[in-house]
């Protein structure tokens, strides 16, 4: 009798050398296809000539120096660029998720003990507050990022607001991932048991005290690989700063293709340059849900050890046995 899994039987001695064999026939074929389809026609064309990649991967080379510190700038303003819109999305966005939790939570509210006037009043402007940050996560969410980016950039020189550069593009994307961070929160907030919020207001916690010890730090944990992907997102949309002339990496890039005259070499690198460090921020995600996971087996440990000692003090204390 075959092992069963819940979702398939474990595959035998004949089906894993099935598989063995086509996942050989399948690379062989993709090697071979890669030769004829892309690396023949490239080298046909001279792609591959040390006079393309020679200001990349060669010391020697006159611009190899030069290329490579333009490079080195473009990758520092997209990581600050990044680092920065990273810090205020997450900022912004948890402190828009307790809002609309908090304003949804005081939709429902009756408000007894006041007046029949300022009742009305306090629940109308609950609804209203809630609407209005409602219809702002939706347009801001709904704009493409490149647009936002470029209406800040356009927008506030005319009221008068002057920012470099780098500000503009910060605030762009901000606006942006902190109304879709902001959503991943509060559905994380939402989507958790009804009775912990029950638990908390039954034993003395306010709304806004349950949001924040209880809801939001579990919201965070289960809602890590979402966050994560959207932080990676915010990184990549640093590469829209062309439109408003910021020197990041992919303009930089393209400002060395138009002197040097080698697009292919060049965007490989970059290419390879932003891979490394979104790899590295997945990994430093995996790292930090596992830190968080063994914080919880600890936690979880502690308590239930807890009772065994209480037991013993308590016989010890009365002077009976169990």
């Amino acid at each position: 009798m075959s092992q069963q899994t819940v979702l398939y039987d474990v595959p035998g001695p004949r089906q894993r050398r099935i598989t063995l064999v086509s996942s050989l026939v399948a690379t062989v074929l993709l090697l071979v296809g890669a030769y004829f389809l892309i690396y023949r026609p490239l080298d046909a064309k001279g792609q591959f000539s040390m006079e393309l990649w020679g200001p990349l991967i060669d010391p020697s080379n006159e611009n190899f120096s030069l290329v490579w510190d333009r490079i080195g700038l473009g990758l520092k303003n997209t990581l600050t660029a990044a680092v920065l819109a990273i810090i205020s999305s997450l900022v912004i966005g948890t402190a828009l998720a307790v809002l609309r939790i908090q304003l949804k939570s005081l939709t429902r509210r009756r408000f007894t003990g006041l007046a029949t006037p300022v009742s009305y009043l306090l629940r109308g402007l609950s609804v209203l507050l809630s609407a209005v940050t409602r219809v702002c996560v939706e347009v801001f969410r709904g704009l493409p990022v490149v647009i936002t980016i470029f209406f800040v950039a356009r927008g506030f020189p005319e009221f008068g607001v002057t920012f470099d550069t780098l500000w503009y593009l910060v605030i762009g994307l901000t606006i942006y991932n902190s109304v879709v961070i902001a959503e991943i929160l509060r559905s994380g907030m939402e989507g958790l048991p009804g009775g912990q919020g029950e638990a908390a207001a039954a034993i003395g916690l306010s709304p806004a005290q349950t949001t924040r010890m209880i809801l939001l730090p579990q919201a965070f944990r289960i809602m890590l690989p979402a966050l994560i992907s959207q932080l990676v997102v915010v990184l990549k949309d640093t590469s829209l700063g062309f439109i408003i002339s910021y020197e990041e990496t992919l303009n930089i890039g393209k400002q060395i293709i138009g002197a040097l005259g080698n697009p292919i070499p060049v965007y490989v690198v970059i290419a390879v340059l932003f891979i490394a460090v979104n790899y590295s921020l997945s990994k430093l995600a995996q790292y930090v849900q596992r830190r968080l996971s063994r914080g919880r087996k600890t936690a979880g440990t502690a308590g239930t050890a807890t009772p065994p000692a209480a037991l013993m003090s308590q016989s010890e204390a009365t002077g009976t046995g169990i």
